[in-house]
């Protein structure tokens, strides 16, 4: 099996987002992200700036895989069930990629500061009501029950995030069949005809 050669700088983010999920943000210091690194502390800052600006990256990084994730889906001419099952699998597999940014992502955006918090939050609202269009199509096109699409939108993705916490990508499912699974779990209680 051959190495794969990454940059130091993106080497201190990869043990940066292990122990941001570990510890969390606030109770990770650079001392121990260069002690995890077997660097001096002074020498992580040869390669990054501060410990926000990794947590930037791996938030801005991950809402950009989710956002292109979903991108391409949603201009299928395809039913709308069809699209929320591909959008469900997509973020399950964006989500299955990387687990520990995953709940970085999820879990730790809260230290942000600003201006950096409020663009996140603006791009996650954008990327949940994304989701929450194609359910309203789906309803309009009596595919769906009718329903508040905020609830049933926040039932999705309070399911799908909380993977990072017990999915074991070594396990039976890997991440397509997951994605499949969990996708037809969520839609079938949104479909018009009763079970």
């Amino acid at each position: 099996m051959g190495t794969i050669n990454i940059s130091r700088k993106q080497q201190v983010i990869l043990k940066a987002t292990e122990l941001f999920k570990i510890k969390g943000y606030a109770a990770t210091s650079m001392r121990d992200l260069a002690n995890s690194l077997g660097i001096e502390a002074a020498s992580l800052y040869s390669h990054i700036k501060s410990k926000e600006e990794i947590l930037q990256s791996i938030c801005f990084g991950m809402a950009d895989e989710f956002t292109r994730a979903l991108n391409a889906i949603e201009t299928e001419d395809i039913p709308s069930s069809e699209k929320l099952q591909k959008g469900i699998a997509a973020h399950t597999e964006v989500i299955a990629r990387d687990l520990d940014a995953s709940a970085v992502f999820l879990n730790e955006y809260r230290h942000l500061s600003q201006p950096f918090l409020r663009d996140f939050l603006l791009l996650r609202i954008n990327y949940i009501n994304r989701f929450k269009k194609i359910i309203q199509e789906g309803i309009s096109r009596r595919e769906f029950k009718d329903m508040d699409e905020k609830l049933a939108v926040m039932t999705i993705f309070s399911s799908l995030n909380w993977m990072p916490n017990w999915y074991n990508p070594m396990g039976e499912l890997d991440k397509k069949e997951l994605g499949k699974q969990l996708a037809n779990l969520l839609i079938n209680g949104l479909n018009q005809k009763p079970l």
